[in-house]
């Protein structure tokens, strides 16, 4: 059996909008893109911090682990 990550099934993923810098079109971004081209622009739009498993993937905490300090 194969140890592979919860998280990789793309059944989980979130839709999140995201908003061209440029003309200011609204557009769909998953949650694994970290950057896309505006539909309407042809403009790359990146998001402000790259995207972890932890952000969006609800077994990100337990695989990572909880590394937070109290």
């Amino acid at each position: 059996m194969e140890n592979k990550c919860p998280g990789q099934d793309r059944r989980s993923l979130k839709i999140e909008n995201i908003t061209c810098p440029v003309c200011g079109n609204k557009t769909e971004i998953f949650s694994d893109e970290i950057r896309l081209y505006c539909p309407k622009c042809k403009e790359l739009i990146c998001r402000e911090r790259l995207p972890s498993c932890v952000d969006w993937c609800r077994f990100g905490k337990d695989c990572a682990g909880n590394n937070q300090k109290n």
